[in-house]
């Protein structure tokens, strides 16, 4: 009885902004060591993700003097990370997918005929173009620049063109396909965030991301015909062509995997049984299509055996195809849904400390304490994306970039009215684009450690993830195509 009085009589705090700040100030301090000074690009290997339980377990220390119990912490970070679970789940398909993809064909395919759009006329266009459709295939801007890239960095500079620049269209096609494929992490994540689905933001992130790059590619190609190329030297893209068709029976019978996993989109499948489907597919078309491949790539004699093996291990753990090209040994790999798993982690450490945030009110006092300078719908989006663009330039990840936006901001969204995807947009316009543009970001050091190239000499060409954030707040300052949330949706959203 008295236990039970002493519980009834215990006051909970509202925290103050300081006590708010601490967990953030603890979360960017870990993160600027750990990418700074200590682990460099293996940040997100493990470092990064202890970083945010301790920044949580600060927040938890902060929320019991405030007079919150364990079981209520505790309650705040189990239903974060279960509204996080779609998302997880859709991860790990898109791992399946992207190994069966991969096994069957369908990635190197969509490869190949895209190199053959290369034009030194048109160069910069062409790159920008190559790395969109190779971006989209593996939902990588990664290996995109790490593989295609850097081929085409060593074409473009025998054609005279600057380094940079080459680099900026690069990154520009590399960013674009990042943000518009459903394989993309950032892509699941951003929607996860906001409280959306994963096609529904695509759909709409299409609005701004499609006029952004067709400026892009307008700009690259008046640059394009200012230069005056020297010679035909594409033999590099000839080459990765014959290195992907030594191992591959290339048809254009393989892009059926992905066009019926378009029309199942289009028919409002949902995204879990569609990229389901679509592994499942692309297990199917390995069979048929690289019998040979299956069985090279298991060392079984008996065919059953070595299709059951090879497909199972795309989708589970690795596949890794390897020809006398090194470019495309790096590009023809896969990890399944083991590869995915860090990010996975990532996520649910990430919900961990946003859960803790989000139930002591500490998010919320920071949301207010910056929307109060928000008065319009406009402002409120411009307010989100340089609240993105500066943790990505303090916390130097993408990922965070995101995941703390998102968490702080997706209430307040939904109290004015706006349909969650309109967060989601937002996040991905700003947060995941403007990562490659920051020197010690692990994008930035990343995409300039691999071209050879420095950032700072290749930020000034990015123009697509210039525009990008430009873009999603004229779109709100115009108040273009700014969804609202009907009566239904609000009630299953607020469920």
């Amino acid at each position: 009885m008295l236990t039970e009085n002493f519980y009834c009589m215990t006051t909970i705090k509202k925290p103050s902004l300081l006590q708010s700040f601490i967990p953030i100030i603890v979360l960017v301090g870990l993160l600027i060591v750990n990418v700074l000074y200590v682990y460099g690009d293996d940040a997100l290997g493990g470092s990064n993700q202890l970083a945010l339980l301790i920044s949580g377990a600060v927040a938890g220390v902060i929320a019991v003097v405030n007079g919150y119990s364990w079981k209520e912490i505790l309650r705040g970070m189990t239903s974060s990370i279960t509204s996080a679970l779609p998302a997880l789940i859709i991860l790990l398909l898109i791992g399946a997918l992207a190994g069966t993809w991969m096994l069957s064909g369908v990635v190197p395919a969509m490869i190949y005929y895209g190199l053959d759009i290369l034009n030194p006329t048109i160069f910069l266009v062409a790159s920008c173009l190559i790395c969109s459709i190779v971006s989209i295939a593996t939902g990588s801007s990664w290996t995109t620049v790490a593989t295609v890239g850097i081929a085409l960095v060593g074409i473009g500079d025998v054609l005279g063109f600057e380094k940079g620049i080459i680099a900026g269209a690069i990154i520009s096609g590399a960013y674009f396909g990042d943000k518009m494929s459903p394989l993309s992490d950032t892509t699941n994540l951003a929607p996860a965030m906001a409280g959306t689905d994963l096609i529904t933001h695509i759909k709409y992130m299409a609005l701004t991301t499609v006029p952004s790059i067709v400026i892009t590619l307008i700009i690259f190609l008046i640059i394009g015909f200012l230069y005056t190329t020297g010679g035909e030297e594409v033999g590099q893209v000839g080459e990765l062509q014959t290195a992907i068709a030594s191992k591959f029976n290339i048809t254009p019978w393989l892009f059926l995997v992905p066009v019926s996993v378009i029309v199942l989109i289009i028919k409002k499948v949902p995204a879990i049984p569609a990229l389901f489907i679509g592994s499942l597919l692309g297990g199917i078309f390995a069979i048929i299509f690289q019998p040979d491949l299956l069985i090279s790539l298991s060392g079984e004699t008996n065919f059953l055996i070595a299709s059951y093996k090879s497909v199972v291990d795309a989708m589970t753990t690795d596949v890794a195809i390897v020809t006398e090209n090194e470019l495309v040994n790096e590009l023809l790999s896969s990890s399944g849904m083991f590869g995915m798993l860090n990010t996975i982690w990532l996520i649910i450490c990430a919900m961990i400390f946003g859960g803790v945030m989000e139930k002591t009110g500490m998010l919320k006092r920071i949301t207010q304490s910056i929307i109060g300078l928000a008065k319009t719908t406009g402002s409120l989006i411009a307010t989100t994306t340089a609240s993105c663009i500066t943790f990505n330039v303090t916390a130097s990840d993408q990922y965070l970039a995101i995941v703390v936006p998102g968490r702080m901001f997706a209430e307040e969204y939904k109290e004015r009215g706006l349909h969650p995807k309109v967060l989601s947009r937002t996040l991905e316009d700003s947060g995941t684009v403007t990562s490659a543009l920051v020197p010690w970001n692990t994008c930035g050091a990343y995409h300039a450690g691999v071209l050879g190239i420095a950032t700072g000499e290749y930020a000034m060409y990015c123009f697509f993830n210039i525009i990008s954030p430009i873009m999603t707040m004229l779109f709100g300052f115009l108040g273009i195509k700014i969804a609202k949330l009907v009566k239904n949706e609000e009630n299953e959203t607020n469920d």
